[in-house]
């Protein structure tokens, strides 16, 4: 499923027009004027008489997100980024009309070498997409697409297997659940089949809820059906005749696309009654509130159910005594995605990418200082050397890599010490970190590791249930040490506070969210305790990052005396005439950094 497959896809896609234009319809391509571009270009095609010839369409997201807006046009698959509304009729004109490549929107390389297609781009050489197979390649509101590349074929063959015969092809897959917890999908699965009942049901978990995440949403918004039948397979292996796809209300793309998905199933017999005469099932979607624990799997039962979204003790597990007290299981988007070409391709293919404990792909969200951001998918076992230089492109501005945190908020740090760490469950956790859901965010040299457990800390105070006394006290306090330290208030015993609290959080928590919530406090201590010790001892900010910790100062020797430094401060702290040195009134400074961002001349510097 590499970029050669795409390419074979869309050749077979558009053997009945010209051309085919995929624009791409991730969020931050969205953001940046897609939609008005793809409506520009629409109307200027129907102008010159090319509707016959040319298809545009919107797609998933693409996966480089800061080129957008992309523009891939097939069957050359020429890559344009970047592209602006006033760009769309320069794009028709002479590349869907007269055939010219307009060199200007092509993506280029940092050593400014021009990137044709989007299968010499080097953001895809070393991936290897499976979840992702059909982002970016199909329109996601046309199901006849999807069936053309050979969906609902897997379902079709599932229904041919009994239950067990398809569960022990997910076990020999290696597949294990893509939303963090990372248990054997097909032993998921065997247990809730040997559960008697007289209903089961099995869910969708889309409620992703790690900043800079965002993986779950782009497959639903960009290929809905691969869940859907992804759902389907699951419910037959179980026995279990109604789904529900638990997706937060802030996604209205994803929800509505994955709407237009199931009406399109039931409209083709693939969902409903007698399913290829072998099977009735149907999917319901139901809306969360953005809850971050209710990504959890018992909390988001609760949330169905109507109730608050709270985690329950287990056992009983979901497979046992789940939805309504029925057997139930919880699949993420991306798990059940991989299951339609498991079956497909079977487990031998599959288990084939990874490692010996960790078989098949990974998505991430690759973010934060890192030249190229976006959706990634990757075998595990890939370094993160590699995924941070080879598909990442290396740090911005020419910084030093310092660390990079997995998993979301849950997650550790992993320093640069651990660059060639195998990005795997196993790996990962003996670091002191998780693969969680796959945020993966990138920090250069001028980071704070200690204000970044701080932030973490915080988002993780504002997003605990509070049903637990250790999550919902415990954390808070770790939170309130981590302030006092970013503040130059902190002493040296508050470092061993840290830890114990850290202990006793992740060992009497309720949910994996406390018992998480700890990890980027515990990582950053592992591997940046310097960084602490410097904050309570020397009160410096070895990265000059905490407001409290450092102050602006005017290198007299670099100091023009142009004034703007004085001229945009908010408190009046600068001082000098014109052409004459300038200093700064330290008391008087509130360190917003105004002063740095005007000055032309770097005289200003943080100490």
């Amino acid at each position: 499923m590499g970029l050669t497959d795409i390419e074979a896809k869309q050749t077979k896609l558009t053997a009945v027009d010209r051309s085919h234009v995929l624009i791409c319809a991730g969020a931050a391509c969205v953001a940046s004027g897609a939609m008005e571009m793809e409506a520009l270009m629409k109307a200027k095609i129907s102008e010159l008489g090319l509707t016959c010839e040319v298809s545009v369409f919107d797609t998933g997201c693409v996966g480089t997100c800061d080129l957008g807006p992309v523009v891939v046009v097939y069957p050359e698959g020429t890559f344009y980024v970047k592209v602006k509304p006033k760009d769309a009729e320069e794009i028709v004109t002479e590349h869907l009309l007269k055939g010219r490549v307009v060199e200007r929107l092509l993506s280029r390389t940092p050593e400014e070498h021009t990137v044709p297609t989007i299968a010499e781009h080097p953001f895809f050489a070393k991936q290897q997409r499976i979840a992702l197979r059909n982002l970016g390649v199909i329109n996601p509101e046309d199901i006849q697409e999807y069936v053309a590349l050979g969906g609902y074929s897997a379902l079709a063959k599932a229904l041919t297997m009994t239950q067990d015969e398809v569960i022990q092809m997910v076990l020999d897959s290696g597949l294990r659940g893509r939303g963090g917890a990372g248990f054997p999908t097909g032993r998921k699965w065997a247990f809730a089949k040997e559960v008697e009942a007289d209903q089961k049901y099995v869910i969708i978990n889309g409620d992703e809820g790690d900043p800079g995440a965002f993986m779950d949403r782009s497959i639903l918004e960009g290929d809905p059906h691969s869940v859907i039948e992804g759902l389907a397979i699951a419910a037959y292996c179980i026995g279990a005749t109604q789904g529900y796809a638990y997706v937060r209300a802030e996604y209205p793309l994803a929800i509505k696309r994955l709407q237009i998905a199931i009406d399109q199933a039931r409209e083709f017999g693939l969902l409903g009654a007698g399913i290829f005469d072998k099977l009735d099932f149907d999917i319901e979607i139901r809306k969360g509130a953005g809850a971050f624990v209710c990504g959890e799997e018992t909390a988001l039962m609760h949330s169905i159910e109507g109730l608050r979204g709270e985690p329950r003790p287990k056992p009983p597990f979901p497979a046992v005594s789940g939805l309504w007290g029925k057997p139930t299981i919880i699949n993420n988007v991306e798990t059940l995605a991989s299951v339609p070409v498991i079956v497909e391709h079977g487990p031998d293919w599959y288990s084939a990418f990874g490692t010996e404990t960790s078989k098949g792909t990974k998505v991430f969200a690759l973010a934060g200082n890192i030249n190229n951001t976006g959706l990634i998918e990757v075998p595990f076992g890939t370094t993160l050397r590699d995924v941070v230089f080879e598909i990442g492109g290396g740090i911005p501005r020419g910084k030093a890599f310092k660390a990079a945190q997995t998993g979301g908020p849950s997650g550790g740090c992993i320093p640069a010490s651990m660059l060639d760490i195998s990005l795997d469950y196993e790996s990962l956790q003996k670091a002191g970190s998780i693969v969680g859901s796959g945020g993966l965010i990138i920090m250069d040299e001028d980071t704070c590791m200690v204000d970044v457990a701080r932030f973490f800390l915080e988002f993780t105070v504002d997003e605990s249930c509070g049903q637990c006394t250790p999550c919902r006290e415990g954390v808070k306090r770790m939170l309130e040490i981590l302030t006092r330290i970013t503040e130059g208030k902190g002493e040296l015993a508050d470092i061993s506070k840290l830890e114990m609290l850290a202990g006793g959080i992740s060992k009497t928590s309720l949910c994996q969210l406390g018992i998480t919530a700890p990890n980027p406090v515990q990582s950053t201590l592992r591997y940046f305790r310097d960084e602490y010790i410097a904050h309570v001892v020397d009160k410096q900010c070895p990265a000059k990052v905490c407001r409290a910790l450092i102050q602006y100062d005017i290198v007299p020797e670099h100091c023009t005396g142009c004034t703007l430094c004085a001229k945009h401060c908010p408190t009046n702290a600068i001082h000098g005439e014109l052409k004459g040195v300038h200093t700064i009134d330290q008391e008087a400074c509130i360190k917003c950094g105004e002063c740095l961002a005007r000055c032309r001349t770097d005289a200003v510097i943080k100490v």
